[in-house]
């Protein structure tokens, strides 16, 4: 793994999503609250969540060098969340995007996951244009992006999504 995308806070290290996440992936994929704000990606086995991330998250880290990363907290290892950036069809500049297990949410992990994505970001990948989407009613989200100094643009479709989703932009 390249460690030039490994990344570290007070309290975390982020790097990028690999196969041997595939079991952590499959759970965090399958919480209500993914399965609520970011929709049902059919993963009911671990060999279901390692194809997820060799076709959804490899292609885009190798072709960009970003994509999915997985948080983990120091103190114990443990895999807590992701965090991200992303390349989406039918989105002006790049997504950033966090989901965390539930009993870690409420904590902080996911501002200081993302406020580390975002610095990497601008000041490691050159990124001019960030933006952050949610469901409208996804609140959580919304609170978060803004504390990471996106601000409310107005809803948006994208590609292969039914849903009107609402567009944040840095």
């Amino acid at each position: 793994m390249d460690t030039t995308l490994v990344y570290e806070t007070d309290r975390l290290l982020i790097r990028p999503t690999n196969v041997e996440d595939a079991s952590f992936i499959l759970e965090l994929l399958n919480t209500p609250k993914w399965l609520k704000y970011i929709g049902d990606r059919q993963l009911n086995t671990i060999e279901d969540a390692a194809a997820y991330i060799e076709t959804k998250m490899l292609p885009q880290l190798q072709l960009l060098g970003f994509s999915n990363n997985t948080v983990i907290r120091k103190k114990d290892d443990v895999k807590i969340g992701t965090c991200g950036l992303y390349d989406r069809v039918g989105l002006d500049g790049i997504d950033i995007g966090f989901a965390f297990l539930p009993q870690y949410e409420k904590q902080g992990y996911a501002l200081e996951a993302a406020n580390k994505i975002k610095e990497a970001a601008i000041n490691d990948l050159g990124i001019t244009q960030l933006s952050g989407i949610a469901t409208q009613d996804n609140i959580a989200s919304h609170r978060l992006l803004e504390k990471l100094g996106l601000r409310l643009v107005g809803p948006i479709h994208i590609p292969n999504d039914d849903d009107e989703l609402l567009l944040f932009s840095l």
